[in-house]
């Protein structure tokens, strides 16, 4: 296998552990999909609306309620936007068909790498790159974070500002534990102390301790009340939405959500049709307390305001909507786990006989991840000459005459 122009750039030798600025700024706030092979492996009974009153929300964090009269403060977030473009691949728009599971190794029942059917969706992290100096900088940069709440009232900052910075924070602490546990096959299983991750309060915000779920639940989904901010929070697997290549900022937030909406809703593993019932990924449910109450009528219209032509017409063809599509696999480009180190790629003359010309990709890469690159670079030739668009490029610093104070505010 030849795989050209591609190649890694780590950030072993950089620390991520940079100061996350505080600085003052003078300027005002800106066709129907086929149903899975095997249907017991990607769906799950239909899941029952949970019953959450969004109102009874944990007293502790009423302090980073969004203020109504905000100062005009900005959070640099330079270092966690260049690990990300780093550590980060994207797999590119969704076809809105599975991908075949890879077949074993030649020879044995042996599978490697991810083998979700979605895995030609979202994004990848490389945490097979990741040494130990690397990981303890996540640690640093999520601290440093935390120890911007000490000098700086968060809940005083424009609203974008203040969602951008629980965006990040949630998502760099998630990846720093993720990194720390790894290899792991699903982010759901990971326990801190005995309790899940998810509710672990290892976060420390204003002296408060902080879960991920507190930061969703109990502080974003509390005061914004746009849909879109579900799309910002990376959980870890590829069920998920993607974790972006680029840093959460007050002037690009709101865009960069739009964008992340958009990947999702237009993805298997965001919507599929069976039969006369559109099926929903299972985050919908979790979310449907704060964002969608008559949860058909208000998915549906949610889906629509970010549903391409496919999608819309799954959307017109349906009359039932059941959050059934779960998928808990690592978004990680290894599957969770390391490749293993009797598999070469390539010999050369003199290898078989105790040379020292055998190559291996094992070490480092492994073949199960060269094949989904390669899988990935097919998939988006095949998209190109379709003349369908592998990319989409946003502006969020340009105003244009007639725009509103605030355009890209998100609410």
């Amino acid at each position: 296998m030849v795989l050209r122009g591609f190649c890694f750039s780590l950030i072993v030798t950089t620390a991520l552990a940079a100061p996350a600025l505080a600085s003052e700024v003078q300027t005002h706030a800106p066709a129907a999909p086929p149903a899975p092979e095997r249907p017991d492996m990607h769906y799950v009974p239909a899941i029952a609306h949970p019953v959450i009153d969004p109102a009874t929300s944990d007293a502790r964090l009423d302090q980073f309620k969004p203020t109504t009269d905000p100062i005009r403060h900005r959070i640099d977030y330079e270092t966690w936007d260049f690990a990300l473009k780093h550590i980060v691949m994207t797999m590119g728009p969704s076809e809105r068909k599975g991908t075949p599971r890879p077949d074993p190794l030649m020879g044995t029942r042996i599978k490697q790498g991810v083998q979700s059917r979605y895995r030609l969706e979202g994004s990848m992290v490389i945490y097979r790159f990741f040494d130990q100096k690397v990981v303890d900088s996540f640690t640093a940069y999520r601290k440093d974070l935390e120890s911007v709440t000490e000098t700086l009232d968060i809940a005083s900052l424009p609203r974008n500002e203040q969602l951008a910075f629980w965006l990040n924070l949630h998502n760099v602490a998630l990846l720093e534990q993720i990194a720390r546990a790894w290899p792991l096959r699903e982010p759901e299983e990971l326990k801190l102390d005995g309790v899940q991750l998810d509710e672990a309060r290892f976060i420390t915000v204003k002296g408060v301790p902080v879960s991920l779920r507190d930061i969703r639940e109990n502080i974003v989904f509390r005061h914004w009340k746009d849909p879109k901010v579900i799309y910002g929070f990376w959980r870890g697997a590829i069920g998920g939405p993607e974790l972006q290549r680029d840093a959460f900022t007050g002037g690009n937030v709101g865009s960069l959500l739009d964008i992340a909406a958009a990947d999702y809703v237009n993805s298997l593993r965001g919507t599929q049709q069976r039969g006369e019932t559109l099926e929903v990924s299972s985050l919908y449910a979790e979310v449907a307390p704060f964002y969608f109450p008559d949860f058909d009528r208000d998915l549906r219209a949610h889906l629509a305001r970010y549903a391409e032509e496919p999608v819309g017409a799954v959307l017109e063809k349906t009359s039932a909507t059941r959050a059934t599509i779960r998928q808990t696999e690592i978004a990680d480009l290894h599957g969770g786990a390391r490749p293993p180190n009797y598999v070469f790629g390539l010999t050369i003359a003199g290898a078989e006989e105790g040379g020292t010309g055998m190559i291996g990709w094992a070490e480092k890469m492994g073949v199960a991840a060269l094949d989904l690159i390669a899988d990935r670079d097919a998939k988006l030739m095949r998209m190109q000459r379709r003349g369908q668009p592998i990319g989409r490029v946003f502006f969020s610093n340009i105003d244009l005459p007639g725009d509103p104070p605030n355009k890209n505010a998100v609410e």
